[in-house]
């Protein structure tokens, strides 16, 4: 009897120390994550946190005085009107990505042939190229002198000169133009996932294409959709430079205000609440998608 007792706290002292073990070697291997993220994310949202609850002085100058003043001004002034803009140009943003991009990737992914590595590159190829440049190209292309404007006029469909830019659809468009194929490039790594087999099988039970698609590709797609909105959506809610050269002064949305504040206005606790509400923000919205858009499905995508 005894024996046995010795044998079974010899057996959890085994699994202890192999339970520590365990714990120190994974510590030993996450430990510089551990510390990029804390330096990197956590220390620089301490920061912003720490900076939204102080005061301007009359001169700019920072004063060491507790308020909450600019995250009200941020939760029931004009500056919540501007974050809901933000949000609602990234929504339209992600889903005209999504109907523009999902085509493309399936198109890659069923009929490129061996050219799917040309196809793929294309899309990629523009990102080797300056981010400023290629929104400067476009904004020349639909310019009032630019090329959309010239072939127009020079083929008699309208007289005057048609006025793009400045306007919430140049910015939808310049989001679109510079987010898109980072929602192509996820939907056509799941696509490329799918087992033909489960295709295969849908079309042996009597499934017209289009029901297969909605019951089958769709569904088994969901992780490279969602992979492709976190892409698309978060930077998209915080962009600066495409309002800036599409939108002027007329469209303004939280990144631009934010960068305002902090380098025009030169008002840093204003522009920290801002920027703090801002990460705030977005890391809600990233945890709902994962929790009820599907984890699983996000992982297989990834």
């Amino acid at each position: 009897m005894m024996q046995t007792i010795d044998t079974e706290v010899s057996s959890q002292a085994s699994i202890r120390r192999e339970k520590r073990r365990l714990l120190l070697a994974m510590s030993a291997y996450l430990s510089p994550i551990i510390v990029i993220v804390f330096v990197f994310v956590f220390a620089p949202l301490g920061i912003i946190l720490f900076f939204s609850f102080l005061k301007t002085g009359p001169y700019g100058q920072i004063v060491y005085e507790f308020t909450v003043e600019n995250i009200k001004a941020v939760l029931v002034g004009a500056y919540g009107k501007i974050f809901l803009q933000s949000i609602y140009l990234a929504l339209q943003t992600n889903i005209l990505c999504i109907l523009i991009g999902y085509p493309i990737s399936y198109f890659i992914a069923r009929y490129g042939g061996r050219f799917k590595a040309l196809w793929v590159f294309l899309i990629i190829v523009p990102s080797w190229s300056s981010y400023l440049i290629r929104l400067y190209a476009l904004k020349t292309i639909v310019g009032t002198s630019g090329v959309i404007n010239d072939t127009l006029i020079n083929l008699g469909f309208i007289a005057e000169p048609l006025q793009i830019l400045y306007t919430p659809f140049a910015v939808m468009m310049g989001l679109v133009y510079a987010w898109l194929p980072f929602m192509i490039l996820p939907i056509y790594a799941s696509l490329e996932g799918l087992d033909p087999a489960v295709l295969e099988a849908a079309t042996d039970l009597g499934a017209p294409p289009v029901r297969r698609f909605f019951r089958v590709t769709l569904p088994l797609t969901r992780g490279g959709l969602l992979a492709g909105s976190i892409l698309v959506f978060i930077p998209t809610v915080g962009e600066w430079l495409v309002p800036h050269i599409f939108g002027g002064s007329k469209v303004i949305m939280a990144g631009t205000l934010v960068a305002q504040k902090f380098t025009v206005a030169g008002n840093i606790p204003q522009g920290s609440s801002l920027a703090f509400m801002l990460a705030a923000t977005l890391i809600l919205i990233l945890y709902l998608t994962i929790k009820f858009g599907g984890r699983e499905a996000l992982e297989r995508a990834l």
